[in-house]
């Protein structure tokens, strides 16, 4: 356990392939008149989390068409969330696959 404990203290690269899943999923759904809010989707892994965002200072608009703005009739669409939720099972799979790593590893690495 104090093995895989010390493998687990450094998940970005599994928060960021997770994070991948969803912003693969949400590149799909965004609308599209330019590009531009498809082109910003990125994904983020750290020590500690996955996040996925859009939008860039030159591209403003990304909270409004994800979130929607009732006063100006313009209805969310939320393609960062319909992604992930669409693509849960997925991201599950990726820790499924870390764990079942790490178990595999240290049964190797520990001696009979």
């Amino acid at each position: 356990m104090k093995r895989m404990g010390a493998d687990l203290k450094d998940l970005s690269a599994v928060n960021k392939a997770a994070a991948e899943v969803v912003a693969d999923a949400a590149r799909g759904r965004v609308p599209v008149m330019s590009g531009q809010l498809r082109g910003s989707i990125r994904a983020k892994g750290t020590r500690t989390f996955g996040s996925v965002a859009a939008g860039r200072r030159n591209i403003p608009y990304a909270g409004v068409i994800h979130f929607g703005w009732p006063r100006h009739n313009i209805e969310p669409q939320p393609f960062i969330y319909d992604a992930l939720e669409d693509k849960s099972d997925d991201v599950v799979r990726k820790y499924d696959q870390l764990v079942e790593a790490l178990v595999i590893k240290v049964g190797r690495d520990t001696p009979p």
